[in-house]
């Protein structure tokens, strides 16, 4: 067998290798930029009708994997130090991080962990998982768009995404009446995760 020849058939075997390979080690792992604050939980609830309550968590942290060759195994995982709470006013994220809502003292933390990844169209995709709030454990979806992938100035790989998904308060035992239309709180995830 001549040397060319030979060498064409390493070559094969190695481009057949990769294709046997697994889908899932094209997974990569990305850890949230909190660090750089360059992710954000935030969440609006109606004020008695009248206008928008805003705020944001400020402690989290979490981590993703995206695979491009099978976007169904994709995951993330999030958790919250509900206590970071801030809604721009002392006096109120005080009441909120009491009892009657967060109960911060019992519940000092919020998670939430993904179990499908569905694609939807291009960048887009559903993101169904279970939340965890209040001491109580429920499913939810969202609906999640990928921003943008890249190397930044520094030369490491960054992929960001945005999810949005609405709660009912009651269902994680948050039942203090703050009007018919507050009954339900929206949240926007802002995630930019650093390729580990």
């Amino acid at each position: 067998m001549s040397k060319i020849n030979f060498s064409r058939r390493v070559v094969l075997l190695c481009v057949l290798v990769l294709l046997l390979l697994p889908v899932s080690s094209y997974a990569r792992d990305y850890i949230i930029d909190t660090k750089g604050m360059h992710a954000s939980i935030q969440f609006r609830i109606k004020h008695l009708g009248f206008s928008w309550l805003t705020g944001h968590f400020e402690v989290f942290d979490g981590t993703f994997s995206y695979n491009k060759r099978d976007l169904k195994t994709s995951t993330i995982e999030i958790t919250v130090q509900t206590a970071s709470i801030n809604t721009n006013h002392a006096e109120r994220d005080k009441r909120l991080r009491g009892e009657k809502y967060l109960d911060v003292k019992t519940h000092p933390e919020a998670r939430f962990i993904s179990h499908t990844f569905t694609p939807i169209s291009k960048g887009l995709f559903t993101l169904q998982g279970e939340l965890t709030l209040h001491g109580v454990t429920r499913p939810i979806s969202m609906q999640i768009q990928h921003i943008g992938e890249g190397r930044d100035p520094w030369g490491k790989f960054r992929r960001g995404f945005e999810g949005r998904f609405e709660i009912t308060l009651a269902d994680y035992g948050i039942t203090e009446f703050l009007g018919k239309d507050a009954r339900t709180m929206e949240l926007i995830i802002n995630l930019e995760g650093v390729r580990q």
